[in-house]
């Protein structure tokens, strides 16, 4: 087989926010060598990344220990408020890296919430982000669901009708063909609706620039974790455009695959560091 024609999207791996994240723990680290870093939950969804920060002697908790000392990060996903004051009533000093995207649509859904608006996040209910911007709204009203289909809007149906205005906010990283479907459904349910489109910018920009490139390759490579909803999203858009394969790292790349294929598209996560695109890369070319 001859070499095949590969092209790495502009828009692949750290996004801001997760470069912000992962720079901003090891520094911490490195001005507080004595001190205890922990990251509550895992900082960015990538194994690699995870275990560079163990060997870096920043452990990852999955849960807060009563009593603590040292620091204690939120990560980029964010908290809610209540794990803040957890985090302090425990001891720790709290560092908080949620990404400002993330801190953006918090703050609107606060403001809808406030002004009595019947509240929609549309994402996925069991992503960190999406439990974090729900906490955060759900102080302030009794009215906040979360839906990223229809067919999840429909048991409050009844109580958007009677509300009447509805606020929308999004998950960072979610499609916006989601986002237009539960739009264009509660546009028919509510006399008014303020939707803030709060997909970032860096997501946004990737899944345009993926499916430019999808449509002139024959392969579309998806790199990223597959707890990482932006890449997870990617690969989904992506099957419309051409054939697509999601891959966490090199070692999943199938010799196969790449049989007879003239042009390849890679692509990757926000939160896919730059040395497990370049691997792949070196992969797809040494199989050629």
């Amino acid at each position: 087989m001859s070499n095949p024609n590969i092209k790495l999207a502009k828009f692949a791996g750290f996004c801001y926010g997760v470069k912000r994240a992962v720079e901003t723990a090891k520094k911490l680290k490195e001005e507080n060598p004595d001190k205890n870093v922990y990251i509550l939950g895992e900082l960015i969804h990538n194994t690699d990344v995870i275990n560079e920060l163990e060997n870096l002697g920043i452990k990852t908790i999955y849960e807060l220990p009563e009593k603590g000392d040292g620091i204690c990060i939120v990560r980029s996903h964010g908290a809610s408020p209540q794990v803040f004051e957890q985090i302090k009533k425990a001891g720790f000093e709290v560092v908080d890296l949620t990404c400002p995207d993330v801190k953006k649509v918090q703050q609107r859904a606060i403001e809808l919430a406030q002004n009595d608006y019947f509240v929609v996040i549309v994402g996925k209910p069991n992503h960190p982000e999406v439990m974090a911007i729900k906490a955060n709204a759900d102080l302030y009203s009794d009215k906040v669901v979360v839906a990223t289909t229809i067919e999840e809007l429909e048991p409050y149906e009844a109580q958007i009708k009677s509300h009447r205005k509805v606020g929308v906010v999004v998950q960072t990283t979610q499609m916006v063909s989601s986002l237009n479907l539960i739009v264009s459904h509660l546009n028919t349910l509510a006399k008014e609706v303020l939707i803030y489109n709060t997909i970032c910018q860096s997501t946004a920009m990737r899944q345009k620039e993926a499916k430019e490139l999808a449509r002139e390759s024959d392969l579309m490579v998806v790199v990223g974790s597959r707890k990482s909803a932006n890449t997870s999203h990617l690969a989904e858009i992506l099957k419309d455009c051409t054939k697509t394969v999601h891959i966490e790292n090199d070692s999943e790349l199938n010799k196969e695959l790449l049989k007879g294929v003239e042009s390849i598209g890679v692509t990757a996560g926000a939160s896919t560091p730059q040395s497990i695109i370049d691997k792949v890369i070196t992969k797809i070319k040494g199989v050629g």
